[in-house]
Protein backbone atom coordinates (compact mmCIF):
# COMPACT_ATOMS: atom_id res chain seq x y z
CA UNK A 1 0.00 0.00 0.00
CA UNK A 2 1.82 3.29 -1.19
CA UNK A 3 1.61 6.37 1.06
CA UNK A 4 -1.12 8.40 -0.88
CA UNK A 5 -3.64 5.17 -0.28
CA UNK A 6 -2.53 4.98 3.38
CA UNK A 7 -2.98 8.69 4.27
CA UNK A 8 -6.36 8.58 2.52
CA UNK A 9 -7.51 5.48 4.63
CA UNK A 10 -6.08 7.34 7.78
CA UNK A 11 -7.87 11.10 7.35
CA UNK A 12 -11.26 8.68 6.33
CA UNK A 13 -10.54 6.50 9.43
CA UNK A 14 -10.23 9.82 11.73
CA UNK A 15 -12.90 11.77 9.77
CA UNK A 16 -15.53 8.56 10.97
CA UNK A 17 -14.14 8.71 14.66
CA UNK A 18 -14.50 12.75 14.99
CA UNK A 19 -18.21 11.95 13.30
CA UNK A 20 -19.06 10.19 16.97
CA UNK A 21 -17.78 12.76 18.54
CA UNK A 22 -20.12 15.10 17.17
CA UNK A 23 -22.90 12.88 17.94
CA UNK A 24 -21.73 12.80 21.51
CA UNK A 25 -20.97 16.50 21.81
CA UNK A 26 -24.79 17.00 20.82
CA UNK A 27 -25.85 14.28 23.04
CA UNK A 28 -24.79 14.82 26.01
CA UNK A 29 -26.50 17.87 27.39
CA UNK A 30 -26.33 18.40 30.61
CA UNK A 31 -25.04 14.65 31.91
CA UNK A 32 -20.96 15.76 31.68
CA UNK A 33 -19.66 19.25 32.00
CA UNK A 34 -18.00 20.59 28.89
CA UNK A 35 -14.97 21.07 30.44
CA UNK A 36 -14.75 18.22 32.33
CA UNK A 37 -15.25 15.68 29.40
CA UNK A 38 -12.31 17.90 27.46
CA UNK A 39 -9.85 17.41 30.48
CA UNK A 40 -10.34 13.47 31.24
CA UNK A 41 -10.51 13.36 27.42
CA UNK A 42 -7.19 14.09 27.35
CA UNK A 43 -5.68 13.00 30.68
CA UNK A 44 -6.81 9.56 29.33
CA UNK A 45 -5.41 9.95 26.03
CA UNK A 46 -2.32 10.68 27.43
CA UNK A 47 -1.79 8.12 29.88
CA UNK A 48 -2.46 5.81 27.20
CA UNK A 49 0.03 7.20 25.04
CA UNK A 50 2.29 7.91 27.84
CA UNK A 51 3.93 3.71 27.43
CA UNK A 52 4.90 3.97 24.06
CA UNK A 53 5.90 7.21 24.01
CA UNK A 54 7.53 8.74 27.39
CA UNK A 55 11.03 7.05 27.06
CA UNK A 56 11.06 9.24 23.57
CA UNK A 57 10.37 12.31 24.24
CA UNK A 58 12.59 12.07 27.08
CA UNK A 59 15.13 11.32 24.81
CA UNK A 60 14.39 14.08 22.82
CA UNK A 61 13.97 16.74 25.43
CA UNK A 62 16.57 18.46 23.97
CA UNK A 63 14.20 18.71 20.80
CA UNK A 64 10.91 19.23 22.56
CA UNK A 65 12.59 22.24 24.84
CA UNK A 66 14.18 23.56 21.34
CA UNK A 67 10.82 23.72 20.19
CA UNK A 68 8.42 24.55 23.04
CA UNK A 69 6.64 27.29 22.11
CA UNK A 70 5.68 25.70 18.86
CA UNK A 71 4.49 23.01 21.06
CA UNK A 72 2.51 24.94 23.28
CA UNK A 73 0.60 26.90 21.13
CA UNK A 74 -0.14 23.98 18.94
CA UNK A 75 -1.05 22.18 21.93
CA UNK A 76 -3.40 25.17 23.26
CA UNK A 77 -5.07 25.62 20.05
CA UNK A 78 -6.03 21.73 18.73
CA UNK A 79 -5.87 20.69 22.53
CA UNK A 80 -7.35 23.00 24.86
CA UNK A 81 -9.49 25.24 23.04
CA UNK A 82 -11.23 23.15 19.81
CA UNK A 83 -12.51 20.34 21.41
CA UNK A 84 -13.98 22.06 24.64
CA UNK A 85 -15.88 24.56 22.13
CA UNK A 86 -17.46 21.80 20.62
CA UNK A 87 -18.62 20.69 24.14
CA UNK A 88 -19.38 24.04 24.65
CA UNK A 89 -21.34 24.38 21.05
CA UNK A 90 -22.87 21.00 21.66
CA UNK A 91 -25.42 22.44 24.45
CA UNK A 92 -26.90 24.42 22.22
CA UNK A 93 -26.88 23.30 18.98
CA UNK A 94 -27.58 19.48 17.27
CA UNK A 95 -24.77 17.19 16.37
CA UNK A 96 -25.39 17.63 12.14
CA UNK A 97 -25.44 21.36 12.80
CA UNK A 98 -22.05 21.03 14.33
CA UNK A 99 -20.68 18.56 11.70
CA UNK A 100 -22.03 20.89 8.91
CA UNK A 101 -20.01 24.00 10.14
CA UNK A 102 -16.90 21.47 11.31
CA UNK A 103 -16.60 21.35 7.25
CA UNK A 104 -16.11 25.28 6.99
CA UNK A 105 -12.78 24.36 8.53
CA UNK A 106 -11.27 23.77 5.02
CA UNK A 107 -12.67 27.11 4.13
CA UNK A 108 -10.29 28.54 6.97
CA UNK A 109 -7.23 26.70 5.83
CA UNK A 110 -6.99 27.97 2.77
CA UNK A 111 -7.52 31.47 4.07
CA UNK A 112 -4.41 31.01 6.41
CA UNK A 113 -2.75 29.37 4.15
CA UNK A 114 -3.15 32.66 1.90
CA UNK A 115 -1.80 34.76 5.09
CA UNK A 116 1.11 32.74 6.49
CA UNK A 117 2.06 30.55 2.93
CA UNK A 118 1.50 33.35 0.22
CA UNK A 119 -0.51 30.41 -1.47
CA UNK A 120 -2.30 32.17 -4.22
CA UNK A 121 -5.83 31.48 -4.40
CA UNK A 122 -6.98 30.94 -7.87
CA UNK A 123 -11.04 31.87 -9.19
CA UNK A 124 -11.91 28.56 -8.66
CA UNK A 125 -11.12 28.92 -5.03
CA UNK A 126 -13.00 32.27 -4.64
CA UNK A 127 -16.02 30.64 -6.48
CA UNK A 128 -16.03 27.44 -3.84
CA UNK A 129 -15.28 29.90 -1.11
CA UNK A 130 -18.56 32.15 -2.01
CA UNK A 131 -20.69 28.55 -2.56
CA UNK A 132 -19.45 27.61 0.79
CA UNK A 133 -20.59 30.67 2.20
CA UNK A 134 -23.69 30.36 0.64
CA UNK A 135 -24.48 27.05 1.89
CA UNK A 136 -22.96 28.02 6.19
CA UNK A 137 -26.29 31.22 5.38
CA UNK A 138 -28.63 28.62 4.74
CA UNK A 139 -27.48 25.93 7.63
CA UNK A 140 -27.67 28.96 9.96
CA UNK A 141 -30.71 30.69 9.04
CA UNK A 142 -32.55 27.86 8.31
CA UNK A 143 -33.42 28.82 5.05
CA UNK A 144 -35.25 31.79 5.96
CA UNK A 145 -34.44 35.30 4.18
CA UNK A 146 -35.22 37.21 6.81
CA UNK A 147 -33.15 35.26 9.21
CA UNK A 148 -30.35 35.90 6.76
CA UNK A 149 -31.41 39.60 6.21
CA UNK A 150 -31.01 40.13 10.59
CA UNK A 151 -28.17 37.43 10.48
CA UNK A 152 -29.29 35.16 13.77
CA UNK A 153 -26.51 33.44 15.07
CA UNK A 154 -26.79 31.02 17.68
CA UNK A 155 -24.61 30.74 20.39
CA UNK A 156 -23.55 27.18 20.02
CA UNK A 157 -22.82 27.52 15.98
CA UNK A 158 -20.62 30.51 16.64
CA UNK A 159 -18.84 28.40 19.35
CA UNK A 160 -18.74 25.65 16.28
CA UNK A 161 -17.53 28.52 13.75
CA UNK A 162 -14.71 29.54 16.06
CA UNK A 163 -13.56 26.08 17.28
CA UNK A 164 -13.32 25.49 12.97
CA UNK A 165 -10.59 28.27 12.95
CA UNK A 166 -8.74 26.89 15.91
CA UNK A 167 -8.76 23.75 14.43
CA UNK A 168 -7.77 25.17 11.03
CA UNK A 169 -4.97 26.93 12.59
CA UNK A 170 -3.58 23.69 14.32
CA UNK A 171 -3.50 21.97 10.97
CA UNK A 172 -2.17 24.44 9.52
CA UNK A 173 0.89 24.15 12.38
CA UNK A 174 0.98 20.26 12.22
CA UNK A 175 2.22 20.90 8.20
CA UNK A 176 5.48 23.04 9.61
CA UNK A 177 6.18 20.28 12.36
CA UNK A 178 9.63 20.17 12.41
CA UNK A 179 10.76 16.55 11.09
CA UNK A 180 13.05 16.10 14.06
CA UNK A 181 10.09 15.81 15.94
CA UNK A 182 8.32 12.43 15.33
CA UNK A 183 5.02 11.76 15.57
CA UNK A 184 4.79 10.26 19.07
CA UNK A 185 6.79 12.49 21.22
CA UNK A 186 4.81 15.71 19.05
CA UNK A 187 1.34 14.04 20.19
CA UNK A 188 2.64 13.26 23.77
CA UNK A 189 4.20 16.51 24.25
CA UNK A 190 0.95 18.14 22.93
CA UNK A 191 -1.55 16.46 24.99
CA UNK A 192 0.52 16.95 28.38
CA UNK A 193 0.18 20.95 27.84
CA UNK A 194 -2.90 21.20 26.38
CA UNK A 195 -3.92 19.31 29.30
CA UNK A 196 -2.08 21.26 31.94
CA UNK A 197 -3.00 24.21 30.64
CA UNK A 198 -7.35 23.08 31.23
CA UNK A 199 -6.66 21.65 34.60
CA UNK A 200 -7.27 25.01 36.66
CA UNK A 201 -10.60 25.75 34.18
CA UNK A 202 -11.37 22.10 34.75
CA UNK A 203 -10.87 23.12 38.59
CA UNK A 204 -13.18 25.90 38.23
CA UNK A 205 -15.69 24.27 36.46
CA UNK A 206 -15.79 21.54 38.98
CA UNK A 207 -16.09 23.80 42.24
CA UNK A 208 -18.22 26.09 40.92
CA UNK A 209 -20.33 24.87 38.34
CA UNK A 210 -21.02 21.16 37.76
CA UNK A 211 -19.05 17.87 39.08
CA UNK A 212 -18.51 15.18 36.75
CA UNK A 213 -20.11 12.34 38.50
CA UNK A 214 -18.16 9.00 36.57
CA UNK A 215 -21.60 6.69 36.14
CA UNK A 216 -21.38 3.89 33.38
CA UNK A 217 -22.45 6.32 30.78
CA UNK A 218 -19.36 9.40 31.40
CA UNK A 219 -16.83 6.35 31.83
CA UNK A 220 -17.70 4.40 28.64
CA UNK A 221 -18.06 8.12 26.94
CA UNK A 222 -14.54 9.41 28.37
CA UNK A 223 -13.08 6.21 27.33
CA UNK A 224 -14.29 6.53 23.50
CA UNK A 225 -13.63 9.85 23.21
CA UNK A 226 -10.18 9.53 25.07
CA UNK A 227 -8.98 6.75 22.76
CA UNK A 228 -10.67 6.76 19.69
CA UNK A 229 -11.42 10.13 19.30
CA UNK A 230 -8.54 11.77 20.87
CA UNK A 231 -5.23 9.54 21.22
CA UNK A 232 -5.90 7.33 17.29
CA UNK A 233 -7.91 9.62 15.63
CA UNK A 234 -5.26 12.47 16.09
CA UNK A 235 -2.57 9.77 15.28
CA UNK A 236 -3.76 9.42 12.44
CA UNK A 237 -5.03 12.89 10.76
CA UNK A 238 -1.28 14.19 11.88
CA UNK A 239 0.21 11.29 9.63
CA UNK A 240 -2.20 11.85 6.93
CA UNK A 241 -0.80 15.45 6.34
CA UNK A 242 2.35 14.23 6.61
CA UNK A 243 1.70 12.07 3.95
CA UNK A 244 -1.12 13.09 1.27
CA UNK A 245 -0.34 16.92 2.78
CA UNK A 246 -3.21 19.60 4.12
CA UNK A 247 -5.25 20.28 0.87
CA UNK A 248 -6.33 16.48 0.15
CA UNK A 249 -6.78 15.86 3.93
CA UNK A 250 -9.01 18.35 4.52
CA UNK A 251 -11.22 16.63 1.40
CA UNK A 252 -11.98 13.52 3.61
CA UNK A 253 -13.39 16.04 6.22
CA UNK A 254 -15.71 16.73 4.45
CA UNK A 255 -17.42 13.32 5.24
CA UNK A 256 -17.98 14.74 8.48
CA UNK A 257 -21.83 15.83 8.42
CA UNK A 258 -22.91 12.68 6.99
CA UNK A 259 -21.41 10.56 9.60
CA UNK A 260 -22.80 12.58 11.88
CA UNK A 261 -26.46 12.75 10.27
CA UNK A 262 -26.72 8.85 10.12
CA UNK A 263 -25.20 8.53 13.37
CA UNK A 264 -27.68 11.48 14.94
CA UNK A 265 -30.65 10.00 13.06
CA UNK A 266 -30.05 6.71 14.61
CA UNK A 267 -29.06 7.12 18.19
CA UNK A 268 -30.11 11.03 18.95
CA UNK A 269 -33.71 10.68 16.74
CA UNK A 270 -32.57 14.19 15.70
CA UNK A 271 -34.42 14.57 12.32
CA UNK A 272 -32.01 15.88 8.64
CA UNK A 273 -34.12 18.99 8.17
CA UNK A 274 -34.01 19.68 4.07
CA UNK A 275 -32.34 22.94 4.58
CA UNK A 276 -29.33 20.66 6.63
CA UNK A 277 -29.60 18.48 3.43
CA UNK A 278 -29.37 21.36 0.67
CA UNK A 279 -27.31 23.04 2.79
CA UNK A 280 -24.52 19.98 2.91
CA UNK A 281 -25.16 19.68 -0.64
CA UNK A 282 -23.92 23.32 -1.14
CA UNK A 283 -21.14 23.38 1.48
CA UNK A 284 -19.67 19.98 -0.02
CA UNK A 285 -19.84 21.25 -3.68
CA UNK A 286 -18.12 24.56 -2.73
CA UNK A 287 -15.29 22.71 -0.97
CA UNK A 288 -14.95 19.92 -3.76
CA UNK A 289 -14.89 23.43 -6.33
CA UNK A 290 -12.26 24.76 -4.13
CA UNK A 291 -9.77 22.11 -4.01
CA UNK A 292 -9.95 21.88 -7.78
CA UNK A 293 -6.56 22.47 -9.56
Amino acid sequence: MNNTTKGVLFALFATMLWSVNMVIASGLKGHIPPVGLAFWRWTLAYIVLAPFAIKSTIKSFKIVKKHIRYLCITAVLGITIFNTLIYFAGKTTSAVNLSLIAISIPLFIVVLSRIIFKEKVSNIKIVGIATIITGVLILISKGSLQAILHINFTIGDLLMLVACFFFAYYTILVRQKPEELTTKVFLFSVFFIGTIVLLPFYMYEHIYYQKVIFDTKTVLVTAYVGICASLISYYLWNEAIRMIGTSKTALIYYLIPVFSGILAYFFLNQAILPTQIISMAIIISGLFISNKN
